[in-house]
């Protein structure tokens, strides 16, 4: 009975997410519906394939549990550059969503390693998880001028255009955009930029807010732990196709103009040389790190400073003590945290989350579309070790799969930055479709989330 609510709920939300996609669609009638039933489709299978299936769960798991083996060697350098600290123990809630085909839940709130401190994230943060995001930007600079990473987002790239007919620009952008971000996949399709319609370019953004890059991979790894690599892995790519999916709703292909449907990547290179690829790539690393924590301690900051008033605004009309009477505690009064709970709620419920914890998962939802999908992460967290929360284990696999993403205000700033930089022909174009991308990477990432919830 338990299987067929959740498949039940499952296909409400996916079916409502598809809904709000067709109400904001700039062409209804232009839609693609088998390109749409066969994205959902593909994606469906591919995490049928990866969690359920014994023999692709184990490749995929070691593919992930490297991942995870190059974090000990970041480590390696952050220890000789930082030093050791004292105080080395934290590691994330011991909670085991494993998931291989037979596998239980274990949540041990008990366990004093499992407690998160702000004073241990701190630092913790700083100088071991933000240190990651450089190595795996030169890691991956290594792995894109060695050749390997074009070959890789090939084969995905093929797979999208063979069963969903997209032009070759799409399908590279799409597989790109699972592996390398979306400040670095419009370089793959660089040559095809300028002469891209409105709905590729519509795709292109729309895969760039729903999947992640490998720096933040690794980043999200050390926050919520090793065990949990398998599924961000399986979370970037199945949202591939829900990506393009929800681009195509929202802004189809018009029967009318010609795409070009060959896949073939560039053969431009990283830098000149090994060296200078290493170099390139360790310099974007840092600035994606530097940026990363500049924007978490702004944002942290400001939140602070508006549940601050919030908080006293609660007091002034009184209703402080009624909400924290009515969350069992869960919120201590009027915050950002609870608005968002309250707006964010019901997407959670059809999202499969349990009752019992849709306002909280309702808030890490809306902070990550409001502010970003990092700090829903670290306070995803903060919720699985505290000792006053105590969250169903499918509420926190449904918040990984649906937080995975780019999705927020700040994203439509980068691409529009990033993309036209070197295509400054479609600079109206990424202005123009800048909200609606960040409405389809967050409907793609949400229908992950639903997916999750029912085959988990």
């Amino acid at each position: 009975m338990d299987l067929v609510n959740d498949i039940m709920r499952g296909l409400i939300g996916i079916a409502s997410m598809i809904l709000i996609c067709y109400l904001f669609s700039n062409n209804r009638k232009a839609i693609d519906w088998k390109l749409v039933v066969s994205g959902l489709i593909l994606q469906i299978v591919l995490a049928i394939l990866i969690l359920k299936v014994p023999i692709v769960y184990a490749v995929f798991d070691w593919i992930a549990d490297r991942f995870v083996d190059l974090l000990s060697f970041a480590e390696a350098g952050a220890s000789f550059v930082f030093g050791s600290w004292p105080d080395n123990t934290w590691a994330p809630v011991n909670i085991d969503p494993t998931l291989a085909p037979g596998a239980e839940y274990v949540l041990d709130a008990s366990d004093p390693n499992s407690k998160l401190t702000i004073a241990k994230i701190g630092y913790m943060f700083a100088f071991k998880v933000l240190p990651t995001i450089v190595f795996f930007a030169a890691f991956s600079s290594i792995l894109y001028y060695l050749g390997i990473l074009q070959k890789i987002i090939y084969v995905f790239a093929k797979l999208m255009s063979k069963v969903m007919r997209l032009s070759g620009a799409e399908s590279l952008a799409a597989a790109a955009n699972v592996f390398i971000g979306q400040t670095e996949a419009p370089l793959v399709v660089k040559p095809y930029l300028e002469k891209m319609t409105r709905s590729e370019i519509m795709c292109l953004m729309t895969g760039g807010m729903a999947t992640i890059a490998g720096g933040v991979f690794a980043l999200f790894v050390s926050l919520l732990g090793d065990q949990f690599a398998i599924h961000f892995l399986t979370a970037s790519i199945i949202s591939a196709p829900a990506a393009i999916l929800a681009a195509k709703i929202l802004y189809p292909q018009s029967p009318d103009e010609e795409v070009n449907r060959a896949v073939k990547i560039p053969k431009e290179k990283i830098g000149n040389n090994l060296l200078d690829a290493i170099s390139l790539g360790t310099t974007d690393g840092v600035k994606l790190a530097v940026n990363v924590g500049a924007m978490l301690l702004v944002f942290i900051a400001l939140i602070a400073l508006v549940n601050a008033i919030l908080l006293g605004f609660g007091n002034i009309i009184g209703i402080n003590d009624e909400i924290a009477a009515l969350t069992s505690n869960r919120f201590n009064g009027l915050n950002l945290e609870y608005i968002l709970g309250l707006l964010f709620a019901p997407i959670a419920w059809l999202l499969g989350v349990p009752s019992d914890d849709i306002m909280l998962i309702g808030q890490l939802l809306g902070k990550k579309t409001v502010i970003n999908e990092v700090i829903g992460y670290i306070d995803l967290a903060g919720l699985q070790a505290s000792s006053e929360v105590s969250l169903h284990p499918k509420s926190v696999i449904i918040a990984t799969y649906a937080l995975c993403g780019f999705s927020n205000f700040s994203s439509i700033g980068i691409q529009i930055g990033g993309i036209s930089a070197i295509a400054p022909g479609q600079r109206k174009t990424l202005t123009e479709l800048g909200m609606k991308a960040l409405l389809g990477g967050t409907i793609a990432c949400f229908i992950t989330g639903a997916i999750a919830g029912m085959i988990l």
